[in-house]
């Protein structure tokens, strides 16, 4: 059985960063992913600006900027009469672009392997184990806890001295401590009986389609009766199409999409839900949660990979200290506390959006009232403004 400082799940933005930090960081790295890359991943494909200080500091940059993107210029909001509103990006090397997932996380791997983290691809956790002998094992989301978490008690693994992970091919690792990073529906939270039951209010489809002639630099927020459409160019070629619903009207959606674009009905489509979560503690002793494992923004905002990136790189500082052993402050607490800053101040964007989507007539009633425009832009403006 290897043994690693730190294992972590899910090699997303949020669990690659997190490993080529700590790998940088001189710590024995274990990178755990179910799938093998390059694949696709449901998301708008746009980085804010605010990712550019953080990819920096991974010393890639300049390696994303030459991998095929759009440069996005514009955002432009269209009501569902059609009528538009259009709000200028921020201009500059370090603007905000559309870029394949497949692309950027292949990058984010690549660079945790050139760092040393240890990556299994195709490797399915099954079970975790905390040192003090209680073992957890999947069973799907907890919908009463009392009653159906194994044992009761999950909770009671915050103050485990280490981890021993199971995985579906037979491969089992040790772990001082252990990150989470496996996305919304995310395997470590519900193996810890930590995962909220899902509300299935809303559901994201999305697809890379033919670029339309003229389609320009700018992402487009189309409000629909059904729901809404986010599209944004991911290089010359292609456009990255969204469509946001609940489940009932996600049929007339579809066939909004395929008639406005030109789509066969049998067109290969990438699903995902929920689009809402309860938040999540993101840290108790050695176990850590990041990106959409801790909390999940809206996809209207745009928002979500920097979220992953930040929080990465917070818990990996965290995690240095853990191993270490020079701290003063308990890092979980600490990490906590800075995983909350980062969000502080925006979630009100958070809010705003998610009711934007579910109430697509009114939004479209907002954009038509021309006083509306200066709040557009400072929302705008407060989604791109940079963070360290």
């Amino acid at each position: 059985m290897d043994s690693f400082e730190v294992a972590i799940v899910g090699a997303g933005p949020a669990g690659s960063t997190c490993a080529a930090f700590c790998a940088a960081a001189g710590l024995r790295t274990l990178l755990i992913e179910r799938e093998k890359f390059p694949r696709e991943k449901v998301c708008g494909d746009c980085l804010n600006p605010s990712c550019w200080p953080v990819l920096r500091r991974l010393g890639i940059a300049e390696r994303v900027r030459q991998l095929p993107h759009g440069i996005l210029n514009a955002v432009e909001f269209i009501a569902v009469s059609g009528r538009k509103v259009i709000i200028d990006l921020p201009p500059g090397e370090e603007s905000e672009i559309a870029i394949k997932r497949s692309l950027f996380d292949m990058l984010l791997m690549s660079r945790a392997r050139e760092l040393g983290a240890q990556v299994y691809e195709q490797t399915t956790v099954t079970a975790l184990t905390s040192s003090n002998g209680w073992k957890i094992c999947s069973h799907g989301p907890v919908a009463r806890p009392r009653l159906d978490a194994p044992q009761g008690r999950g909770s009671g693994l915050a103050n485990s001295r280490g981890w021993k992970i199971e995985t579906a091919r037979g491969a089992t690792f040790a772990a001082q401590t252990l990150v989470g990073a496996d996305g919304r529906n995310s395997t470590v939270a519900r193996l810890c009986n930590w995962l909220p039951r899902p509300a299935r209010e809303r559901v994201a489809l999305q697809a890379h389609i033919a670029l339309p002639a003229g389609f320009g630099n700018r992402v487009v927020l189309q409000f629909l009766p059904e729901g809404y459409s986010g599209q944004a160019p991911v290089n010359r070629d292609e456009l990255n199409l969204c469509l946001v619903s609940n489940p009932s009207n996600m049929a007339a959606l579809r066939h909004w999409a395929e008639k406005q674009f030109a789509l066969q009905q049998d067109h290969q489509w990438h699903t995902i839900t929920p689009l809402t979560r309860a938040a999540l503690v993101p840290a108790r002793k050695k176990l850590f949660l990041v990106g959409d494992a801790a909390r999940v923004v809206e996809p209207f905002t745009g928002e979500g990979i920097y979220y992953a990136l930040r929080s990465a790189e917070l818990a990996a500082q965290a995690i240095v200290k853990v191993i270490h052993g020079n701290h003063d402050v308990d890092p979980a607490s600490e990490y906590a506390e800075a995983h909350a800053a980062i969000y502080r101040g925006r979630l009100w964007i958070n809010r705003l959006a998610r009711a934007a989507v579910l109430s697509p007539r009114i939004t479209s009633f907002l954009i038509h009232a021309a006083r509306t425009q200066p709040i557009l832009r400072s929302l705008t403006a407060k989604i791109v403004t940079p963070q360290l």
